[in-house]
């Protein structure tokens, strides 16, 4: 990567015409410092450092304007946000978010002439043209949303890259859900650890119970429940990848008489009212919000009456998940195409309505915040092996998706969930006083 030259602050540089050209969109002036390709700078000092190391850049946000456009130029490297003076990736992003939200930035209105104005700004600059091709990393999903080929297309997308990248920024037991953190200063392994038996415990299993996994991953709770609590499990995952790894782990740990793993679509699983207990850990996030319904109410006959289901799921503030339910323009096409996220009291709605009957909703907002640092800890000291592996594109990807995760949920954009519900239709376990 070009290293970042020593910053000279010029009045008649191309970041002084930046900032005099990007004033009406950003209702004031510079929030950052800017450096520029041609070594200018502009913007206050005391301010974050973000550098343009090319005009593709700008022509991504002139074809792109906002997070997509911004996304694409840092993913590619064209665009740059170095640790300095105290202001790391983090500070920054969050700096601009303040800003951003003191100013209301959510998409001034623009008269024609400072459009005008705008255009000539960017001619003069020699920035105008066609767009550049989307990084590589950008996700080029096809066909109807939410067909069986889509999501798995979708799903192969994030979680093929392989087992060995997730190994390095996951946990030993590699549970790719938020934790369940006791304090501030409980490891990362020991969360995940207590987060499988507060979701086996929730769900009350006990020996020989049969239990099915929706969406299980890794195979972390298939595994737990197995091991820790003598459950019989089914697993179900369209991750070819994840289906490997655990058949792997099942005969290391001599489990092959306890978990089956399927490489199924939860569509497409056959029982009705056959499981003890049903568990879906994040997952219910990426069926889409016209599929919701059929998702639940799987969920809802493979499960005997009377036995309880767990549905771990982030959500999204405003209302049907805001304007981008999917999480943000970076998400939705770098991290998880598809996914559809709302308030967690519409996701209640419609489990209740799929003819389950909720009895529990257990809010981890802050859990996800501790989980997700622990990941980007363990990534940064890892990170000679994952830009082996994947490239320091998707290096940088990954470390605007950890970073970005962590700041929503600890700004409360986005919020994570234990749902817990029982099917009618039969006396059911659940004590009336939860030791929860």
């Amino acid at each position: 990567m070009t290293t970042t030259a020593t910053p000279t602050q010029t009045t008649t540089g191309i970041a002084q015409r930046l900032a005099e050209a990007a004033r009406p969109f950003l209702a004031g002036d510079l929030p950052v410092r800017l450096q520029v390709w041609d070594g200018s700078v502009a913007g206050p000092e005391d301010a974050p450092l973000v550098v343009l190391r090319s005009p593709d850049a700008l022509r991504r946000l002139l074809w792109h304007p906002g997070e997509l456009g911004a996304a694409q130029a840092y993913v590619t490297g064209e665009l740059d946000v170095p640790a300095q003076d105290g202001w790391d990736l983090d500070s920054a992003l969050t700096h601009a978010f303040a800003v951003g939200a003191e100013r209301g930035l959510s998409g001034p209105r623009l008269s024609p002439r400072a459009l005008v104005d705008a255009l000539r700004a960017a001619a003069g600059l020699g920035v105008l043209g066609r767009p550049p091709a989307p990084p590589a990393s950008q996700a080029q999903i096809k066909g109807r949303l939410h067909t069986l080929g889509r999501d798995r297309s979708a799903i192969s997308h994030h979680y093929d890259l392989s087992n060995e990248f997730y190994s390095l920024i996951l946990e030993p037991q590699m549970a790719y859900s938020c934790g369940y953190h006791a304090t501030p200063d409980t490891t990362l392994e020991e969360a995940q650890r207590a987060k499988l038996d507060l979701v086996c415990t929730k769900l009350g299993l006990e020996p020989g119970m049969r239990m099915l996994d929706v969406g299980c991953g890794w195979g972390s709770l298939s595994l737990h429940a197995a091991e820790h609590f003598g459950a019989q499990v089914t697993g179900v995952t369209i991750a070819a990848e994840q289906k490997k790894f655990i058949d792997a782990r099942i005969a290391e740990r001599g489990l092959q008489d306890r978990v089956e793993i399927r490489l199924q679509d939860y569509r497409e699983v056959p029982e009705r009212d056959h499981f003890d207990a049903v568990g879906s850990l994040e997952m219910g996030e990426h069926v889409g919000q016209a599929n919701y319904p059929t998702y639940v109410s799987v969920l809802q006959r493979s499960v005997r009456p009377g036995g309880r289901v767990l549905v771990q799921q982030m959500s999204r503030q405003g209302r049907n998940g805001g304007k981008h339910p999917g999480g943000g323009p970076f998400i939705e096409s770098f991290i998880a195409p598809d996914m559809h996220m709302r308030p967690v009291g519409e996701t209640v709605a419609m489990i209740e309505a799929g003819g389950l009957e909720v009895r529990d909703v257990h809010g981890l907002r802050e859990h996800y915040v501790l989980t997700v640092h622990g990941w980007l800890e363990r990534f940064e000291a890892n990170l000679p092996r994952l830009t082996e592996l994947v490239g320091e594109e998707v290096v940088r990807v990954w470390r605007l998706y950890l970073v970005g995760g962590a700041m929503a949920f600890r700004d409360g954009r986005m919020g994570v969930d234990q749902i817990l519900a029982v099917r009618p239709g039969a006396a059911h376990t659940l004590p009336p006083v939860r030791a929860w």
